[in-house]
């Protein structure tokens, strides 16, 4: 098993606000619009957020990857939060986006962040163009954030690495729990795989499907990992109570992982951070 070694290192607190499949009627708080993005993102980033994990929706509210809406959602949120929250756009194919648009989007946006799913952005037969393009991104000054599912994800995911088709610069992981479990629930022990597999060296992230979020988090940043919170995977506090917006779950990871004793990251600590 390989953890951070280093306790005090400042623990990055991403927030996930609404996700691809997620609207109102799951909760009436849940941000949609650039303006709803914004003021969500500025509570959070207030509740101790370094980064948010931003989509955006179509006019009926699905999922979209459309340059035009990132664009309008991130000039709100750099609006009012300036400098102080980095912006991560997803590449989620939620079964409608192929891998090249995927790849399209982050090249014409050159965001501060990205998400990608290995099992999306790397099919079996793609790996020469998802090098080209990795490496592409890496340079632009894109911090990847690399979605892994499973221990098998993360195996793949470091022999890709040993083929130089993902760049070894900026190798930030995110060791999703419970996406594919029955109820789309998790524990804090599905984390155990990902670490028995892990090689020293990653800067690595938990997110959690389900009521046990928290757990989960504190886990990870008890283990020297960082951690992602939000709407798209969970809507309740630990002790079982709707939360009335995401800055009440960043909250409640904060507060946590400060008295674990890990300082709580800033934006502009991200590049320092994670970088290698």
């Amino acid at each position: 098993m390989t953890v951070n070694p280093s306790e005090k290192e400042p623990v990055v607190i991403t927030v996930a606000p609404n996700g691809a499949r997620k609207t109102r009627k799951d909760h009436p708080k849940l941000p949609i619009t650039p303006e709803q993005l914004a003021e969500e993102a500025f509570s959070c980033q207030q509740a101790g957020a370094a980064m948010i994990h931003l989509h955006v929706r179509e006019e009926d509210d699905t999922h979209s990857l459309d340059t035009g809406r990132y664009r309008d959602a991130m000039a709100a949120i750099e609006d009012r939060c300036g400098e102080n929250l980095l912006v991560q756009v997803t590449t989620e194919a939620v079964g409608r986006y192929t891998a090249k648009q995927q790849m399209a989007v982050v090249r014409e946006l050159k965001p501060q962040s990205a998400s990608l799913a290995i099992r999306e952005i790397i099919p079996e037969d793609g790996e020469a163009e998802a090098k080209d393009f990795l490496h592409g991104i890496v340079r632009d000054g894109t911090l990847p954030h690399y979605i892994l599912y499973d221990d098998k994800d993360l195996l793949r995911f470091q022999r890709l690495m040993e083929k130089d088709v993902i760049p070894e610069k900026n190798a930030f992981l995110l060791f999703v729990l419970g996406r594919y479990s029955e109820g789309q629930v998790s524990s804090p022990m599905d984390l155990l795989p990902f670490l028995n597999a892990m090689k020293s060296g990653f800067s690595w992230s938990v997110c959690a499907f389900g009521p046990l979020e928290h757990a989960a988090a504190c886990a990870a940043v008890a283990m020297g990992g960082h951690v992602r919170v939000g709407f798209e995977n969970n809507m309740y506090l630990s002790n079982g109570e709707l939360a009335g917006g995401n800055s009440d779950l960043v909250a409640q990871i904060a507060s946590a992982a400060e008295s674990i004793g890990r300082p709580l990251a800033k934006a502009r600590d991200i590049a320092t951070v994670i970088g290698k």
